[in-house]
């Protein structure tokens, strides 16, 4: 009997090294068919501060033509490779939400000096395109411009190229999408009659790629449509199980690893870990949208960040995470938001983070002259409930008067104003989400 058990704990060793060695083999062989860039080497040490537990992740999709790229343009074998596709996705602190940015092709901006993985240094340039970075010195190149822009610290990146996305639709089981009218394009290949339809592979590659002969054929709505696209892509993910079942995540993995470029600190294990993070979110929170941005009074084909694009990068820089419950009692009933900072759309941002802390804000607007403090005004009555919000802003400080409207707290904004603690991202005009009806109208 003894014997018996010596064996077996022999037999039992053995397969669990050889499992182990297997296993550990197959991750490598995984993991060294991603392609890497040493991303924090070729910036260098000037980046933007991380100030949160939020993980910015910029996605890009790569048009070159190498490999079995080759077959969609052989003629571009031999160009810098673009990226049409530039999605910075942004997860809030405790995985409550999820934030796609779309930033335009032709979006003008400063793009600085980058460094080359061969060591050679690219002069920069005071405006170009941004879809131009990645051709200048490869996706580190983007990161660093688009850091730059935004002062957002991006965590890491990921650049998948048409083979990587066929794949990736094809192992989630395809993505619905709904046409408005026959399409038939022969740049793109894509021919579907109107209505319903689920693709996957070569079609949804060439549906992602569609541009003329549907919508009014600018790139602006070609964004919306990718972006209702991948929406419809994530709750498609969530809800049938791909990220929370361990084969089919890492089928997903394996038939898409040699079509990904990423930073060298993303690792496999860190995939997996967003990815497990994701599973069970509420597609609802799933959002897209495009930076606040809108064509160039020099060259309508061009576009430039406006006035909102300022605002909205500090509100996604300072995203915090938003307790599950606010005590009731030191809700006010109304709140008006007066902007006295100085700096154009502050009233409506903060008031959108207010109402995402069930706050009511009855009037957003500016103050005739600014002002140097952020104070809330109230009735001597609620002395409470602005003593609450007060502890929402740091640097703001209460003010009781006569003169106040009982239940109604002024929030007056100053220049010292910084952020609205555990203040959500507001959202956007033009928004998308993942349960939005997929046959719905696009909009620029």
């Amino acid at each position: 009997m003894k014997r018996t058990l010596v064996w077996a704990s022999v037999a039992t060793a053995a397969v669990t090294v050889t499992g182990s060695l297997s296993a550990y083999g197959y991750y490598w062989r995984l993991q060294s068919s991603i392609h890497q860039e040493d991303t924090d080497r070729l910036i260098g040490g000037n980046r933007p501060p991380k100030l949160n537990d939020a993980l910015n992740v910029l996605v890009l999709g790569s048009d070159t033509r190498k490999g079995a790229n080759a077959r969609y343009g052989r003629g571009h074998q031999h160009e810098a490779p673009k990226s049409d596709t530039m999605i910075l996705m942004h997860l809030s602190p405790g995985g409550g939400q999820v934030l796609g940015v779309s930033f335009p092709r032709d979006l003008l901006v400063p793009i600085p000096p980058c460094t080359r993985p061969d060591g050679t240094v690219v002069p920069g340039a005071p405006q170009a395109m941004l879809n131009e970075a990645i051709g200048r010195a490869g996706p580190s190149c983007t990161v660093k411009t688009i850091q730059n822009l935004t002062k957002i610290y991006i965590d890491h990146f990921v650049q998948v190229d048409f083979t990587g996305f066929k794949e990736i639709t094809t192992a989630i089981g395809g993505v619905p999408i709904c046409l408005t009218k026959d399409v038939s394009d022969k740049a793109s290949g894509f021919r579907k009659p109107r209505g319903r339809h689920r693709v996957q592979g070569e079609e949804a590659l060439a549906y992602f790629r569609l541009r003329k002969n549907i919508g009014d054929n600018s790139d602006t709505q070609r964004i919306k449509r990718q972006q209702m696209f991948l929406g419809a892509m994530a709750k498609q993910a969530t809800s049938t199980g791909v990220l929370a079942d361990p084969g089919r995540l890492n089928g997903l993995l394996t038939s898409v690893a040699r079509s990904l470029t990423t930073d060298r600190g993303l690792r496999l294990t860190n995939m997996l870990k967003i990815a497990q993070s994701l599973q069970g979110i509420d597609p609802g929170k799933i959002r897209f949208m495009t930076v606040p941005s809108g064509p160039s009074a020099q060259d309508a084909n061009r576009i430039v960040l406006s006035d909102g694009a300022q605002p909205f990068f500090t509100a996604l820089r300072n995203d915090t995470t938003v307790p599950e419950q606010v005590k009731a009692a030191a809700i006010p009933a109304r709140v008006r938001v007066l902007n006295g900072s100085g700096v154009q759309g502050r009233a409506r941002v903060v008031g959108a983070q207010l109402a995402e802390r069930k706050y009511t804000v009855t009037k957003v607007g500016n103050l005739a002259a600014p002002t140097a403090r952020t104070v809330i005004r109230h009735a001597p009555a609620d002395a409470a409930a602005a003593t609450a919000l007060a502890a929402l802003i740091p640097g703001a400080t209460t003010r009781p008067g006569t003169s106040s409207t009982p239940g109604v707290l002024d929030l007056v904004i100053g220049a010292n104003f910084t952020r609205v603690k555990g203040g959500g991202i507001p959202r956007q005009q033009g928004e998308h989400r993942a349960t939005d009806n997929i046959c719905a109208p696009t909009k620029p």
